[in-house]
């Protein structure tokens, strides 16, 4: 399941401002979201986020879902960007997460 939240948020600069999305991703492994933070051309920092051109994102698992079946792995992914990189490296990173989701 792909459940997508966002709102506008300025960041730590006065002229710049960045958009936060969030998502709570089922059953996509961990380390492949890290592949794919990658794959858009972010890079780990020693504080845990990914870094990329007008974008940065952090994940975390979380509780796993339980349904009658059995428990699912949960992450949760916070994501901001600039105008440019919602245009063009957000759709690229929630193609990749839509394939593996399911």
């Amino acid at each position: 399941m792909l459940e997508r939240k966002c709102q506008w948020l300025s960041a730590d600069c006065w002229w710049c401002i960045l958009k936060k999305f969030t998502y709570d991703l089922r059953v996509l492994p961990f380390w492949l979201l890290q592949v794919y933070l990658e794959e858009v051309g972010g890079k780990l920092n020693q504080d845990n986020w990914f870094i990329g051109v007008g974008w940065k994102a952090k994940i975390e698992k979380i509780k796993d879902f339980e349904s009658g079946s059995g428990k699912v792995s949960q992450i949760h992914l916070e994501w901001w960007g600039d105008e440019r990189a919602i245009r063009e490296i957000l759709p690229q990173l929630e193609q990749k997460m839509l394939r593996s989701d399911g």
